[in-house]
């Protein structure tokens, strides 16, 4: 149903109604004249014949099978792959040449680990400078089953303890501390991670340890280092969740909200925090850009305690040559990814759990996109 509302925008858009930016069009100059008449072209100049190839994190699966399938719709002749394989592979893949680009929920690493620092890496593959663009806001929900239990708040301290395996029972203390009014059961905690290389799992600990580095002794990483259970991929630690009473994860929003799993409000301080787009959008519009020009890899503050901003977030970001080695096929990224961009597919997106880009990032990430050569 949402992919034939995004559709039907993207079909209005050829008739000028909405004017999305452009779709493999170049003309960004900005005249209004010529907007209305990139608007209005046909949808044979607007669109592209061919098929492009992308891996990686399976945060934004949902979000991009919405778009890719608006895309394919609106521009029958493209065909958009996305391979849901977790943001390590993505990013292995992409240096290896095997994909024409990448989706992650962490930037391109700028320091050595492993003897490899994956940015100088992606430079070697791409013949040119690497970018992150942020495209799609996950915020990761803190998902839980608990029968009975409707309205769980979790602290950074309290949710520290849980996932390194420090409180093991729902009825614990320092739980019920933070849950007034609450019934909770003496349920045992299950906990479930992600088995698999995973830009969620390095995005959450990031939280952990910002917010909460008393309780959290592991280091940010795609390898869970606290306890738990493994699961592979999103899917499988909803999944996990879903059919265990007593089960509690992180993952993205929108997995939580189609499982009908419980959401935690998270209190970092400013009072409990329930997760929405506004909360999320207010989060991240404070993130500070740490690439340099049109690589907007961006670090974002777990530690907030700004009222209403809901702390735990990931920014899936679209790792792309600069400049490729073929232009057609940057020509036709570039297309995909303006579609991907415009507010009408942001909105759509939204409904099935993600955060539009604010305001703020959108306007960068447009930018960026007209930059690819």
């Amino acid at each position: 149903m949402k992919i034939q509302r995004l559709g039907a925008m993207a079909s209005l858009a050829l008739v000028g109604s909405i004017a999305l930016a452009g779709c493999g069009s170049d003309d960004n100059s900005g005249d209004s004249a010529a907007a209305d008449s990139t608007a209005s072209a046909s949808s044979s100049s607007d669109c592209f014949d061919g098929t492009l190839n992308a891996e990686g994190s399976s945060a934004q699966k949902n979000a991009f099978e919405e778009v890719s399938a608006a895309f394919s719709e609106k521009c029958t002749g493209a065909t958009i792959n996305y391979n849901p394989t977790g943001s390590g592979a993505g990013i292995k893949q992409f240096i290896g040449g095997q994909v024409d680009f990448a989706g992650s929920d962490s930037s391109l690493k700028t320091e050595e680990k492993d003897g490899k620092i994956e940015s100088k890496d992606a430079e070697a593959a791409c013949g040119s400078p690497a970018w992150n663009i942020p495209m799609v806001t996950g915020p990761i929900a803190v998902a839980y089953n608990v029968k009975g239990v409707d309205k769980l708040t979790l602290t950074p301290a309290v949710a520290g303890d849980i996932f390194s395996g420090v409180i093991t029972t729902w009825n614990d203390p320092k739980i019920a501390a933070v849950n007034s009014g609450v019934t909770l059961p003496a349920t045992d905690i299950k906990v479930f991670f992600r088995s698999d290389e995973s830009g969620t799992t390095e995005n959450f600990t990031k939280y952990l340890k910002a917010a909460s580095a008393a309780n959290w002794a592991g280091e940010p990483s795609k390898k869970w280092t606290g306890k738990g259970e493994g699961k592979e991929k999103s899917s499988g630690v909803t999944e996990g969740v879903k059919s265990t009473d007593g089960g509690i994860t992180y993952v993205e929003w929108s997995y939580a909200k189609e499982a009908s799993l419980g959401v935690a409000q998270i209190d970092n301080g400013a009072g409990a925090v329930e997760l929405n787009s506004e909360s999320v959008g207010k989060a991240v519009a404070t993130a500070k850009q740490t690439g340099t020009g049109n690589d907007l890899a961006l670090k974002l503050d777990y530690a907030t305690k700004e009222a209403g901003a809901y702390p735990i977030n990931l920014v899936t970001y679209e790792i792309v040559c600069s400049k490729g080695k073929d232009a057609e096929k940057q020509k036709n990224i570039k297309a995909f990814l303006k579609f991907f961009a415009s507010e009408d597919a942001q909105k759509v997106i939204e409904e099935v759990g993600y955060a539009p880009l604010p305001a703020e990032v959108q306007t960068k990430v447009e930018a960026a996109i007209e930059a690819i050569s």
